[in-house]
């Protein structure tokens, strides 16, 4: 895993491009970029790269609950209509433009201990040339998530064997406490996490890297 670390990061330096993946890499790949960055320069180096997840996109709760549906809405948490793909296309398209000297962009994130976004709290500043996002819709062959593709330099693909993916969120669903036990979130996945996943294998744009992690 750090050879394909070093490896990406490296490729993401020559190129200053958009980077899509999953949490973990992604943020490995980033600090491994801000290394190369500050190689010779000192400790005092503004840092080159961020990630951004697209988890703060999620609808908050209160936005699910007003929906038609809001029972499917509420269960399909995590689907692709369950976040405000608009606003993270808006994000995208502001990120592309030239920003002066003072100039601080703000996105949400995804706070795990209320289970909502919260607005601008990520910083993007204008030293940031490389910025990595993450997230299961990113690369999603369904509009607005095409046109944000769209401006990306390069999409890339982190795949992971399903049944690994399977235990995980077992593990994660429990620990979170989305679901009582282990029978529950096994349910969970069934009927949303998988449901999601077929989505996006199967509606899914032409990516450039495709990194297997274990």
């Amino acid at each position: 895993m750090d050879a394909e670390i070093t490896r990406l990061a490296e490729k993401a330096w020559e190129e200053l491009s958009g980077w899509l993946g999953k949490t973990t890499l992604a943020n490995n790949v980033v600090m491994a970029i801000n290394a190369l960055h500050e190689q010779g320069k000192g400790s005092n180096v503004e840092a080159i790269a961020a990630d951004v997840s697209m988890d703060g996109y999620h609808y908050t709760r209160a936005q699910l609950a007003a929906m038609n549906d809001p029972v499917t809405a509420i269960h399909r948490r995590g689907a692709a209509f369950t976040f405000d793909a608009d606003g993270f296309c808006k994000l995208v398209e502001r990120l592309h433009q030239p920003v002066s000297k003072g100039t601080i962009i703000y996105a949400p994130s995804f706070e795990h201990a209320i289970m909502d976004p919260v607005e601008d709290s990520i910083a993007i500043l204008p030293t940031t040339k490389i910025v990595v996002f993450e997230g299961n819709y990113v690369c999603l062959d369904r509009e607005p998530w095409r046109s944000a593709a769209q401006l990306m330099t390069e999409l890339w693909f982190v795949e992971v064997d399903r049944e690994v993916a399977r235990k995980r969120l077992v593990k994660r669903h429990v620990a979170s406490g989305i679901c009582q036990d282990e029978q529950a979130a096994r349910e969970r996945i069934r009927t949303t996490d998988f449901l999601n996943a077929d989505d996006i294998l199967e509606n899914r744009l032409p990516v450039k890297e495709r990194v297997k992690c274990c």
